[in-house]
């Protein structure tokens, strides 16, 4: 058949052979074909660790295999190869990243390395020798070559290509946005410059793309991350590029403006209080950005923040915030601090307290100091005990749950809008955030009577209850 149908396709071909195929078309005839079988394609099992940019580098990963053919696993068992995307910034993270390939070995035995813990290569192949590759952060290249390496793939012209925005392990309607890799601090407590280098950026037009496809395939918020969001473009010199029928510079301001024209909300974390993030203030006023900064300040007494090698400007931040809320009166503030801080005195944290009762942060996370091998706070005098930090760190979540409820409970009986996470049609319940909650970290809005909203659907609620996190409402 493969011979006549050639023939009959053919320029030249006899009158007969041509009228034989439309007479067995008419009447119905079914033509002989030869099948294709297609190669099953090798599947790649992924456990990512760690923080959103590790995520992000997760999906780039994944996208990166499945434009290439391969299919992803969701179990041990039918993966040929499993990716362990590790975390190694404190050491129970570096405990759970061990953890988490040693359980990989045991159910698969075919087991590749990246991330963080790629720079301590020589501690994981002496405990695991049986990894097949180790690679660093953000090694994108070597981690498809080591699973290119693992589990080769059977070349098919007929392969499903993965869609333009890529694969993703958050929720359709958000994604988060990485705008550069690595940090130019070197605070006395942390060693991400040393996993993953100083500052380096992407291209503003780049960035826009990525959120442009993500927003056409469902995204409805956007998520911009990095190690030092503030920072963005210096290692660039605040360069321009061509942007649609414009320019678009390597800067925060004009990036976020950018994207907030777009069609989506725009939500900025790990923002230093540089001067210009003043500018971004007015974004928020215009509605281009969600009136929100994660900013991670880590503590307030000046001899501390000496200490951890951080801006000691606490004074100058409190005069700032009051300045914005006087422009954007609903802007959220996220922040992060660190108790038991070698060094750390009463006094130190009691200062740290009173700060926070001034400053009013809308959500704060609290982290006890923990070593991290290659950190220069290691070294430091006068290491706090731990009953000391564990002490310090229930009063800072007391305070701050405290600050949180007071916060939430005046927003009882307004409307506010809140993106939709996820419904339950049996009950009718739908859980969701407003503009104040980052997903995952931040507090959740619960709703009744939601069954007719969707997930990414964004609905005004009006607020019936608060507790010390969430809020509790039903649909306007």
């Amino acid at each position: 058949m493969d011979k006549l149908v050639k023939r009959a396709g053919t320029p030249g071909t006899s009158r007969s052979a041509a009228s034989l195929l439309r007479k067995m078309s008419a009447k119905g005839a079914a033509l002989p074909m030869k099948t294709v079988t297609l190669p099953r394609a090798p599947r790649v099992g992924l456990v990512s660790l760690g923080c959103p940019k590790n995520l992000v580098d997760s999906e780039r990963i994944m996208t990166k295999l499945r434009s290439n053919g391969y299919d992803m696993s969701a179990d041990y068992a039918g993966a040929d190869v499993v990716l362990v995307n590790t975390c190694g910034f404190l050491d129970s993270a570096k405990a759970e990243s061990l953890e988490a390939i040693g359980e990989a070995i045991a159910e698969n035995g075919r087991v590749v390395v990246t991330g963080c813990m790629g720079k301590e290569a020589q501690l994981i192949r002496e405990r695991f020798p049986q990894v097949l590759a180790i690679t660093g952060a953000h090694q994108y290249e070597a981690v498809i070559a080591a699973v290119h390496e693992a589990a080769p793939l059977s070349a098919s012209p007929y392969a499903d290509l993965v869609p333009e925005s890529g694969l993703k392990l958050t929720p359709r309607h958000y994604s988060y946005v990485k705008i550069s890799e690595g940090c130019n601090h070197r605070c006395a407590f942390c060693i991400i410059p040393q996993l993953r280098g100083d500052l380096v950026s992407r291209r503003p037009d780049a960035i826009l793309r990525e959120a442009e496809k993500l927003i056409a395939a469902g995204t409805r918020e956007l998520l911009v991350i990095s190690q030092d969001t503030s920072a963005y473009g210096l290692d660039l010199k605040h360069a321009a590029w061509p942007w649609k029928g414009g320019e678009v510079r390597a800067h925060m301001t004009d990036l976020v403006r950018e994207m907030g024209t777009l069609g989506a909300w725009v939500r900025l974390h790990y923002v230093y209080p540089y001067p210009h993030v003043d500018n971004v203030i007015p974004l928020m006023a215009e509605g281009l950005l969600l009136p929100y900064l994660d900013i991670p300040f880590q503590h307030a007494s000046p001899k501390v923040l000496r200490a951890m090698k951080r801006p000691a400007n606490e004074a100058k931040v409190l005069k700032r915030l009051k300045e914005w809320r006087e422009l954007v009166p609903d802007i959220a503030i996220r922040s992060s601090f660190v108790v038991g801080f070698p060094g750390e005195t009463e006094a130190d944290f009691d200062y740290l307290l009173r700060w926070l009762e001034e400053a009013q942060l809308d959500r704060v996370g609290a982290f006890k100091f923990e070593p991290v091998e290659g950190a220069a706070a290691n070294a430091l005098p006068d290491q706090v005990f731990e009953e000391v930090k564990q002490e310090r760190y229930e009063r800072i979540m007391a305070l701050s749950a405290r600050i949180s409820a007071d916060k939430l409970a005046a927003k009882v009986g307004r409307t506010i809008d809140v993106i939709i996470d996820a419904v339950d049609p049996e009950t009718g319940g739908a859980t969701g955030r407003s503009k104040a909650d980052a997903p995952e970290i931040d507090g959740e809005v619960h709703l009744r009577d939601a069954g007719a909203l969707k997930q990414g659907d964004i609905a005004a609620v009006i607020i019936e209850e608060s507790d010390e996190h969430d809020l509790f409402g039903v649909p306007a």
